[in-house]
C-alpha cells in the first residue's frame, strides 16, 4: 500500500498553476464591472481610443433594470464601436456615488472622461436617441 502522506506532501510542495488571465471582453457585448481596478482599466482604454462609453447603473432587485437589460445588450451588439458597461450600484457604491446615481436604471454617456448625458429610467426610446446623438459627435 502506498504512503498517502508522502503523496500529499509532494502535492502540497508543487506550485499552484497561475490563474488564467481574464479574457478580453468581446466588442459588441455588455461588460459587467466588479472592481474599481476593472472600472479604471475599461474607462482608460475607452478614453485613449476616444470611444463613447455607455454605463448602465443597475441593481439586482430593480424590476425596470431587468426589463431594459436585453435592450441594452441589443444596443451593444448593434454598436461594437461603443463601450457598454454595467455597474451594480450595490456592488460598486463608490462609482455610483461618484456619478450621483440616485435612481435605477441610470444610463450615463461618457466620452474622453467627461459625462456628456444621462437617461434616468427604463425608457428604451430615450436610450436609443441619446446613443445615436452621442455616436454622431
Amino acid at each position: 500500500m502506498a504512503d498517502s502522506g508522502a503523496a500529499e506532501a509532494a502535492a502540497a510542495a508543487a506550485p499552484a498553476p497561475a490563474p488564467a488571465p481574464a479574457p478580453a471582453p468581446a466588442e459588441g457585448s455588455v461588460i459587467a464591472v466588479h472592481s474599481l481596478d476593472e472600472w479604471s482599466i475599461y474607462i482608460e482604454e475607452a478614453n485613449s481610443a476616444k470611444k463613447l462609453v455607455v454605463i448602465d447603473f443597475t441593481a439586482s432587485w430593480c424590476g425596470p433594470c431587468r426589463i431594459i437589460a436585453p435592450v441594452f445588450a441589443d444596443l451593444a451588439k448593434k454598436n461594437p464601436n461603443v463601450v457598454f458597461l454595467k455597474v451594480d450600484v450595490d456592488e460598486m457604491k463608490t462609482i455610483a456615488e461618484q456619478f450621483s446615481v440616485e435612481a435605477m436604471p441610470t444610463f450615463l454617456f461618457m466620452k474622453e472622461g467627461d459625462v456628456k448625458d444621462r437617461v434616468v429610467g427604463a425608457v428604451k426610446e430615450d436610450l436609443a436617441k441619446k446613443l445615436e446623438l452621442h455616436m454622431a459627435q
